[in-house]
């Protein structure tokens, strides 16, 4: 298997935890965005939509999208469960996976895009909504730190799984949109530090 992947987008990062808590080691293409290497005809075969991550499989096979590569490879390589052991603990993952997507990835994107310097001749920024998506990602925190004060050491059930990763990720990601946790998320720091050392953070 290939993946397609950009040492600095959050999406095939999460792709690469993911593989590296399984233990798997994926060859890796990393695309080069600020050359648009992502938008080149040979990319462009490969996923025709120009973004990663982007998994070939040894067949020809294409899939894209991070849930959808990382639940194929649960699929493959169930240990150790990422999204989840019974009925419950996968639904459970799944709510806060899915929560985490639309309430924190979704927002530092927009951050991103409508406030970095890197989008400002690539589209058109819309200012005020940056700063729209900047105070909904701050709000997010704040929740995340609501949940964590129970002293829990994971999101779900107090095992590492994709939620986490998510989780992770994501608040990282943030950062370049101008919003980062700060003093007033200590539960969160502390969670973002444990998921920080392990291995698969530097994935």
């Amino acid at each position: 298997m290939k993946l397609y992947s950009n040492a600095f987008a959050p999406s095939p990062r999460r792709v690469r935890m993911f593989a590296a808590e399984k233990g798997l080691t994926l060859e890796t293409v990393n695309l080069d965005f600020a050359n648009n290497e992502h938008h080149a005809p040979a990319f462009l075969a490969v996923n025709p939509v120009g973004e990663v991550p982007a998994l070939v499989l040894d067949e020809g096979t294409v899939l894209t999208e991070s849930l959808a590569i990382c639940r194929y490879l649960e699929e493959l390589y169930p240990q150790p469960s990422l999204f989840g052991s019974s009925a419950l603990e996968r639904a459970r993952i799944a709510q806060c996976v899915d929560h985490l997507m639309f309430r924190l990835y979704v927002p530092a994107t927009q951050a991103f895009k409508h406030t970095h310097a890197y989008w400002a001749t690539r589209l058109t920024q819309v200012l005020p909504y940056g700063d729209v998506a900047r105070a909904l990602l701050r709000e997010e925190l704040t929740r995340i730190e609501g949940w964590l004060t129970d002293g829990r050491a994971f999101l779900v059930d107090d095992r590492f799984s994709m939620a986490d990763i998510v989780a992770y990720t994501s608040v990282e990601f943030a950062k370049v949109g101008g919003v980062r946790v700060s003093e007033e998320h200590p539960q969160l720091k502390a969670y973002m530090a444990r998921i920080g050392v392990r291995p698969s953070a530097k994935a």
